[in-house]
């Protein structure tokens, strides 16, 4: 199922910034026809038409807002890769008063904003020959730091939904890409705390794309990340594969 992006068409939900401002230019660079920008606010997508025109496509989708995603499948109906780059982070540890608030705001966007994008655009991607699905997880997906420990649950879950989507998926032909990036340079990154160290956006954006073209499952793209999933390479292929395999 590994295919290169030239001359195929890309969402990138997030796309306004950070992360996914580097995953829509890195999908250009590559050769992409066309990159929808899915984004909250139409206008935040502005200076990237400006930068490069009619390739890229502004289209509104909040993972807060099933309707709005339902509706960006339609209007993206030429897509043949999804990269659901959007999350969201609350500092916040499970003794905080506000965990109980924190964690259902992040599960609503991180694990049920991600279960309605696969929901609304496999069909979409089965019609377009099968394409890809790229998840934005996170290496707090298999690991927990107590004072994120309700955006760790989220994106915990989004990587078991994202492992499930990939078996699901696999008979329609759709490559699924899970991401786990460690500290990355962004304004979440800056929010959380991560100093100077943290690594280029860049990274992730090319990992994602490389892991299509390879037809490979997990991508650790930045130093954090690699250590960690070095670390957990042997579960990884001994379970997550291997099940993956079997199933």
């Amino acid at each position: 199922m590994a295919f290169d992006v030239k001359d195929k068409t890309v969402l990138v939900t997030g796309a306004n910034r950070g992360i996914g401002k580097s995953i829509l230019e890195e999908a250009l660079r590559r050769g992409a026809t066309k990159v929808y920008a899915a984004v909250r606010k139409i206008d935040s997508a502005e200076p990237l038409v400006e930068e490069y025109g009619d390739r890229v496509v502004p289209v509104r989708l909040d993972l807060d807002d099933p309707a709005s995603i339902t509706a960006a499948a339609k209007t993206a109906a030429d897509v043949d890769v999804v990269v659901n780059n959007a999350g969201v982070l609350k500092i916040s540890s499970a003794l905080d008063p506000d965990a109980i608030a924190a964690l259902q705001f992040e599960m609503n966007a991180n694990v049920y904003g991600l279960i309605q994008v696969a929901q609304a655009f496999a069909p979409v991607l089965k019609a377009n020959g099968g394409g890809a699905l790229a998840q934005l997880n996170s290496v707090a997906s298999v690991t927990t730091f107590a004072a994120f420990a309700t955006y760790c649950a989220s994106k915990a879950a989004s990587y078991a939904i994202t492992q499930g989507l990939r078996e699901s998926l696999r008979e329609q032909g759709t490559l699924v890409v899970s991401v786990h990036p460690g500290p990355i340079q962004t304004d979440m990154g800056v929010e959380a705390g991560f100093g100077d160290d943290a690594d280029s956006p860049d990274l992730v954006a090319a990992g994602i794309f490389d892991a299509i073209a390879a037809d490979r499952f997990l991508v650790w793209p930045d130093k954090v990340a690699q250590q960690i999933g070095g670390a957990y390479q042997s579960f990884a292929e001994n379970v997550i594969e291997a099940g993956a395999q079997e199933g």
